[in-house]
């Protein structure tokens, strides 16, 4: 465990180096997060009635969404572990005293927790000096803000393990395109990025926060804001951690299987 640590802390430390493309990334995700908050306020407006968040709460989504972009962003993959199995050069991880898998997995928690350590505190901080609604503000109460961070962090793991399980196919692709494609495209909509899974019909919600994909960013923003409570809260934190050793012990079912049978260069 110890070498995974350590693995943990060099790629922290290496991520908080580029500060100059979090700052282009924060301006970026403010101009983002205005621009999806005046499209939802201009529905709020048009018919109240069948808006399914208050205000308040789509604007908090809307602005841990831009805080906790580095988490949640599926476009954003490792393109080194890929690369590597590509060109070969994949031999050289399997010759290290350590398992492949919890290797990359650190990396990829690593690499997120290090970009999002970067962007979220400027971003809440100038979200939560705006005008209500257009602003956010504390949680409930101290049990909601304590489910917020469990959450967070199940919705990272989530991530963290759908990727890695997509560069882990890689070993039975010739490219990883295609799949990282699909993958991406998929999540970004079925998680919740383009519009609140709220805003979905009744029945298509219903199916859609049973997949892996809700239980990314979907659960953590709709808990902060007060949409996710009571019974059905609890219900989707399950499902969380659910989703989460599904991956995990899939993903490295599927690696363990990869390293049986992997071939570099004919050998």
């Amino acid at each position: 465990m110890k070498k995974y640590i350590s693995f943990f802390r060099l790629r922290t430390v290496m991520g908080l180096q580029y500060r100059v493309a979090a700052v282009s990334g924060i301006a970026t995700q403010f101009f983002w997060g205005f621009m999806e908050i005046f499209a939802l306020h201009a529905f709020y407006e048009t018919n109240r009635a069948a808006y399914p968040m208050t205000m308040e709460a789509t604007c908090a989504y809307v602005w841990l969404q831009q805080a906790f972009l580095a988490f949640f962003d599926v476009w954003v993959m490792d393109g080194e572990i890929t690369e590597t199995i590509v060109n070969g050069n994949v031999a050289y991880e399997l010759c290290r005293p350590l398992h492949i898998y919890d290797m990359w997995f650190a990396r990829g928690m690593a690499n997120r927790i290090s970009r999002a350590c970067l962007r979220c505190i400027p971003i809440l901080l100038v979200a939560s000096l705006l005008p209500k609604p257009y602003g956010i503000s504390l949680p409930a109460d101290g049990t909601h803000f304590v489910l917020f961070v469990l959450t967070l962090l199940l919705g990272l793991t989530v991530v963290v393990a759908s990727c890695t399980l997509v560069c882990v196919i890689s070993f039975f692709t010739i490219s990883a395109d295609g799949i990282r494609i699909l993958f991406a495209s998929m999540s970004e909509l079925l998680m919740g990025a383009v519009i609140p899974l709220p805003f979905f019909p009744e029945k298509i919600q219903r199916v859609l926060e049973m997949l892996p994909f809700a239980a990314m960013q979907n659960v953590a923003l709709r808990v902060y804001s007060g949409n996710l409570t009571g019974n059905e809260m609890w219900r989707a934190v399950c499902f969380q951690a659910f989703w989460a050793v599904v991956l995990i012990a899939g993903g490295k079912m599927l690696c363990n299987a990869a390293e049986k049978k992997v071939m570099i260069q004919g050998g």
